[in-house]
């Protein structure tokens, strides 16, 4: 079993037999060794610099727990992340799915267990970034409409021909809002089949 496109990963841990082992274990699986950090602290300051694509993380260490170091890596360079511990309580598991995390492991993990915590957490991660990225085009088509509502020639209630300054003044706001590369959708077809000289 190994990877078919090698992934960066960081390793946040505090134990150095176990970091040795964990590092052994991805490389042996055909990852690659971003770096590796004894807490949340320095991997934060870690991660600008190495750019990893999933971070394996401890979740008891000093200074910065992995659960607080995961809610900052989420909020400042968000990136897939795997946490290791040696506890599986359901409290644990919770917070660290409220955090960001992606995948939860518990110590000492074997290689295919490892292989899938980290294919899981950048596989959800993936699906996390592609729903924002739907609920800012559905968000920004929600705005569209709204603004084209406020823009139908005659009124829904009574049906009356809207004009007046108001009006125009909207049309024009709208209408100039619009990217250049976009305007032949809104011409008609007289100005949308004129050539230009």
């Amino acid at each position: 079993m190994e990877v078919s496109r090698k992934r960066k990963v960081l390793i946040v841990e505090d134990d150095h037999l176990v970091s040795e082992m964990i590092r052994g274990m991805l490389e042996e699986l055909g990852y690659e060794i971003a770096g590796e950090a004894e807490d949340g602290h320095e991997a934060l300051g870690m991660i600008r610099e190495v750019q990893p694509e999933v971070v394996l993380m401890d979740i008891k260490m000093p200074k910065m727990s992995g659960i607080e170091a995961a809610i900052l890596i989420q909020k400042h360079f968000p990136t897939p992340i795997v946490i290791l511990s040696a506890y599986e309580t359901e409290d644990l598991v919770k917070e660290a799915a409220e955090a960001g995390v992606g995948a939860y492991v518990v110590k000492p993990p074997g290689p295919a267990e490892l292989f899938r915590a980290i294919e899981i957490a950048c596989g959800r991660f993936e699906d996390m970034v592609e729903l924002s990225s739907l609920r800012r085009k559905y968000e920004k088509a929600l705005k569209t409409l709204e603004n084209l509502s406020k823009l139908l020639p005659v009124c829904p209630g009574c049906g009356e021909e809207k004009r007046g300054e108001d009006y125009s003044r909207m049309l024009s706001m709208y209408l100039s809002s619009i990217p250049v590369e976009e305007i032949s959708r809104y011409l008609c077809f007289r100005c949308g089949s004129r050539k230009d000289p």
